[in-house]
């Protein structure tokens, strides 16, 4: 499986919601669509899904145009709708009927893939009594009743309650596995723990394609990280004037050395302090930037 999003773009009067957006999704990659509200998330999203007609561009799947190959593609979108008065089963045998699948085929895959969502209990319960994680879960259901090659979700989580979320993500876990995954959210703790690859977009355009590591990576500091006694702060005035120290500067409770060479320099420092009997309650050294603050970095205009 090949997904490619070729110079996408699309307008909605005077906005600009995709502006000239492509990408590759490999198979078996689960890649993280992350960005602001309002930067064009779900409108990539739907027309990746083939809900809403680019502008210009394409989308090709497996060498084909996504509008042939639709049944290759599970959705599932931000908020789920279903009939609150069906049974969680009745709800995937009329789904799945609408989607073309035999009711014989039907009956053997719908409790298989509420096993797998962790709804087997709830088979015979009616939808409106569920509550938010297990509509999602439901979603998710119905996204791989027809076994998929790709599942696009878009913010899947970002509504849910804290249990509700833990749950979903967990399931994610699982299916990522054996499905190809694009997540769109802006929660980067979610995209954190589910995705390898992220891509950035801002104001409808790519500003970034790469591997959480390749992020971190790129972000990281040679810094060292403490935090001082009150009667000894001014000590800094004389670090700051250091050959080897590039600037200090204030972070979280205490302080950020910038260092040319991250190792050596510490010990210099060290040394440094205990000769002016300096005491820490802090001594850190190349600590990685998280996530959020290289998407903080990408995306803020400052």
């Amino acid at each position: 499986m090949r997904l490619e999003i070729n110079n996408v773009t699309k307008k909605f009067k005077h906005k600009t919601a995709v502006n000239h957006f492509s990408m590759v999704i490999e198979e078996n990659e689960c890649v993280g669509l992350i960005g602001p509200n309002g930067a064009g998330k779900s409108t990539l999203i739907q027309i990746i899904a083939d809900i809403l007609y680019a502008d210009e561009g394409s989308i090709v799947l497996d060498g084909q145009n996504i509008s042939k190959k639709k049944n290759q593609i599970g959705y599932l979108p931000q908020y789920p709708n279903f009939y609150s008065w069906m049974t969680a089963y009745d709800t995937l045998l009329f789904m799945g009927t609408l989607s073309g699948i035999s009711k014989k085929q039907l009956h053997k895959d719908i409790p298989l893939i509420l096993s797998k969502v962790g709804l087997s209990k709830e088979a015979q319960s009616k939808v409106g009594a569920f509550s938010g994680g297990m509509k999602q879960r439901l979603g998710i259901a119905q996204a791989l009743l027809h076994k998929p090659t790709l599942i696009i979700m878009d913010e899947p989580v970002s509504a849910l309650d804290p249990i509700g979320r833990r749950e979903v993500l967990n399931l994610l876990k699982e299916i990522k596995s054996e499905t190809t995954i694009l997540l769109s959210t802006h929660i980067l703790g979610d995209a954190e723990e589910i995705c390898e690859r992220f891509v950035v977009i801002k104001d409808g355009q790519k500003i970034e394609d790469a591997t959480k590591e390749q992020l971190l990576h790129r972000n990281q500091e040679s810094a060292i990280y403490l935090v001082l006694q009150k009667d000894d702060v001014d000590w800094l005035e004389k670090v700051a004037q250091l050959p080897y120290v590039k600037k200090v500067e204030n972070y979280e409770e205490g302080f950020k050395i910038h260092v040319e060479q991250v190792q050596v320099d510490a010990y210099r420092l060290l040394q440094n302090a205990i000769d002016q009997k300096i005491a820490f309650t802090k001594f850190e050294i190349g600590v990685k930037e998280s996530l959020e603050d290289t998407f903080l970095t990408l995306v803020v205009d400052v």
